[in-house]
């Protein structure tokens, strides 16, 4: 596909999303109409969808459309509008020629001065991040348009870090120590080549985000973990390789584990999956962690579909499943032991305030560890508390 090609690809997707269908759903449905298209071919659709979202904001000075999307994309990376316009020729498979009143906009010198323009998201969000995170805002907001990075978590238990770094590079793919945690890789070159590559076939090095990564490094040394919202298993995997733990993971919907013995077998640990009621008889753990759902915002870089899609309803909805969550984990937890609460959210209304609000609510417990990881850091952000009750006299 020839670079206009795939520009006409990326409107013909966001088209689909802006319709009400999933990004990834209809980056899916687009692939599927298009054999002819090749590996580099959907990666480079798929990057221009993703730019697109991450910026909605700021490109939709041409109006939210696919077309007045790509237009802006197109021209934040290319500056002559004479270049743009050559994409834009209407000829073969590239999109129509721009009109007048396109190229206007293109040159125009004035300022974009929206709030949802500046911090590409809703309004009410960027409100939110403000009361959250004060004076680093708008500079948090900006990092969440661009990629995120790639980063690998080196299995300390099958090698060193050099080995890892030396097995990539085998493979094609560079990269570099990050100081976030000990066992961080950040990818810096050819982080596609990485799922095919021997270290991470061979169970050497995991993908986990560096802050995830140091959020596990420092959890307490336990003998029964419980991961109570598991997921794909990477925090518990992490735990697990740094600590001789018996580990345990339990997640609401089963069907999120379904990768997890695969991944644990990988990386040579033993991880038992309990169901809810089986959690309870289990019971009880020295630490129980529960990385809740959240709005995601920390890592909105990586799924920015999701800044877009956020409503009031919705966010209060994830604030009652918080506290819901925390009620039934608690229990489960040894008198002496920890209650590790995480998100990988920015908003005080997801960390601090939650976790002010379940002390208040449940005599004897308190805070004794917080820590949040911004996204100016390099990963993602993420917060991380630790809940501990006074042994019984």
């Amino acid at each position: 596909m020839t670079p206009a090609a795939r520009l006409s690809a990326a409107i013909e997707v966001l088209d689909q999303y802006l319709s009400g269908t999933a990004a990834e759903k209809a980056l899916t449905n687009w692939a599927r109409r298009s054999r002819f298209a090749g590996s580099k071919d959907r990666a480079a659709v798929r990057d221009i969808v993703f730019d697109c979202l991450r910026k909605r904001g700021s490109y939709a000075r041409l109006g939210l459309t696919g077309r007045g999307l790509v237009i802006c994309h197109a021209a934040a990376k290319i500056t002559s509008v004479e270049e743009v316009s050559n994409l834009f020729s209407g000829e073969g498979h590239a999109p129509s020629a721009l009109v007048t009143e396109e190229k206007a906009a293109l040159i125009s010198t004035s300022p974009m001065d929206s709030v949802e323009a500046v911090y590409n998201m809703p309004e009410w969000l960027c409100e939110e991040l403000k009361t959250s995170v004060g004076a680093d805002a708008e500079a948090i907001a900006r990092g969440l348009t661009e990629r995120a990075a790639t980063f690998l978590r080196v299995n300390l238990s099958r090698g060193s870090l050099q080995n890892a770094i030396d097995l990539l590079a085998k493979d094609g793919v560079t990269a570099v120590p990050h100081d976030l945690a000990k066992t961080a890789l950040e990818v810096v070159e050819n982080p596609r080549k990485v799922s095919a590559s021997t270290a991470y076939m061979s169970g050497l090095v995991e993908l986990q985000d560096a802050a995830s990564q140091s959020l596990c490094e420092g959890l307490p040394a336990a003998n029964r973990m419980l991961d109570y919202c598991a997921g794909g298993g990477g925090k518990v995997l992490a735990y697990g390789d740094g600590n001789k733990a018996a580990l345990f993971a339990h997640d609401a919907n089963p069907q999120r584990l379904r990768d997890l013995g695969p991944r644990a077998k990988r990386a040579g640990l033993k991880v038992q999956l309990l169901t809810t009621d089986a959690c309870k008889t289990a019971a009880p753990f020295d630490l129980v962690l529960c990385d809740v759902p959240c709005s995601g915002s920390g890592a909105w870089r990586r799924s920015p579909e999701g800044k877009w899609a956020l409503t009031h309803d919705a966010f209060a909805d994830l604030l009652l499943v918080q506290q819901e969550i925390l009620r039934e984990a608690a229990p489960l937890v040894a008198p002496d032991g920890v209650l590790a609460f995480a998100t990988c959210s920015v908003f005080k209304r997801e960390n601090e305030d939650q976790i002010a609000k379940f002390c208040d609510d449940n005599d004897g417990w308190h805070c004794s560890y917080e820590r949040r990881y911004s996204p100016l850091e390099g990963g993602d952000g993420f917060y991380i508390a630790y809940l501990t009750r006074p042994e019984p006299s």
